[in-house]
């Protein structure tokens, strides 16, 4: 389904809020402020009043700045009036950036939060009605997430695009397309002598985490006995070494091993490559998907092992790929990614 602009899409919005709170569309006042391509109003309909602005895309960083444009609207127009930030389709990272900053929110795929007093609508599990047909590919596809990874390794710091295309391996010509993808989406900034940095490194480590597919990755399970997460581990970890096999942990192991917030049962290793079979055999690998405590995983991209460094005498990817891998794991792995932000990933509170 084609994006709606402007006046239209400011209309549809109404029609929307008209819907959830149950009344005739010809009884909504909306006063558009402004409209492009996104738009601005305020926007009357059962009593309630919302200061709403619209944008055409869901990105993270476009929410994040709709919300605090809606936010400061409408405490500029009076306790009573709601922001709220309208797209054609709302994803988690934008749904988070909603709450922090106070807004409501509402998509046209059908979803919508909006909490005040004397009102709850929450509708959850619409699908996207207007994915992209032809879009060009993610700046956080496999080794796209490169450039990202290399700006998160060093906040603050600005770099030229040829020296990030050299440090990351990217050709220079696909270092450009990112790039540019990036500065579409309000996620990086450029500074005096055109050099590239994170505008907000939490805001572009969220964009990566909703685009991030730990599934993408060839992940091989299976079960090793060990008296515990730890044992299991590091004999693994020492053998891939001894092996010649480059490589680093990941999940709940490297998390433990660089914060100890919490013990494990399930290991996960990326590999460079498949070990042999005899290999497996002397490890007592036997491969199985359910009661698995092992993911041995070929990672869709060598960038995975950029910044991997030793912790505990195991080498463990950086702790940005083990935030984003922990998000698919078991087990305590979300609250263990939640501590492992805080205590390692702290961009914003540091300033």
């Amino acid at each position: 389904m084609k994006t709606p602009t402007g006046k239209h899409a400011l209309r549809l919005v109404s029609d929307r809020l008209a819907e959830l709170l149950d009344v005739d569309p010809d009884a909504v006042d909306v006063r558009s402020s402004s409209a492009g391509a996104d738009g601005a109003a305020r926007i009357a309909v059962a009593g309630f009043e919302f200061a709403v602005h619209w944008r055409t895309s869901g990105v993270a960083a476009t929410v994040d700045s709709a919300a605090a444009l809606a936010v400061e609207r409408a405490g500029d127009a009076g306790e009573q009036v709601m922001p709220l930030v309208a797209v054609p389709f709302m994803g988690d990272v934008g749904r988070e950036r909603c709450a922090a900053a106070g807004a409501a929110w509402l998509d046209l795929s059908g979803n919508a939060l909006i909490m005040a007093p004397g009102l709850r609508i929450r509708v959850e599990g619409q699908p996207n009605r207007f994915k992209r047909r032809g879009r060009p590919s993610s700046p956080f596809a496999p080794k796209s997430a490169r450039i990202a990874r290399w700006l998160l390794m060093h906040p603050g710091a600005a770099f030229s695009q040829r020296d990030v295309a050299r440090a990351t391996g990217v050709d220079e010509g696909l270092t450009s397309r990112i790039v540019s993808r990036l500065e579409e989406d309000d996620l990086i900034e450029r500074v005096a002598g055109g050099g590239i940095r994170a505008r907000d490194p939490d805001l572009l480590l969220d964009a990566w985490r909703e685009d991030y597919d730990f599934s993408k990755h060839d992940i091989r399970r299976g079960h090793v006995a060990a008296r515990s997460g730890e044992a299991l581990a590091r004999p693994l970890c020492e053998a891939f070494g001894q092996a010649g096999i480059d490589y680093a942990a990941t999940g709940l192991s490297a998390a433990w091993l660089m914060t100890r917030f919490t013990g494990f049962r399930l290991a996960t290793v990326y590999l460079a490559e498949h070990p042999t079979d005899d290999l497996l055999r002397e490890l007592g690998f036997r491969e199985e998907a359910t009661g698995a405590n092992v993911w041995l995983v070929v990672p869709n991209d060598a960038g995975v092992f950029h910044g991997a460094a030793e912790h505990q005498a195991i080498r463990c990817v950086h702790p940005l790929q083990v935030y984003l891998d922990l998000l698919a794991h078991p087990e305590r792995a979300k609250e263990a990614a939640e501590h492992l932000r805080a205590e390692l990933l702290r961009w914003r509170s540091d300033g």
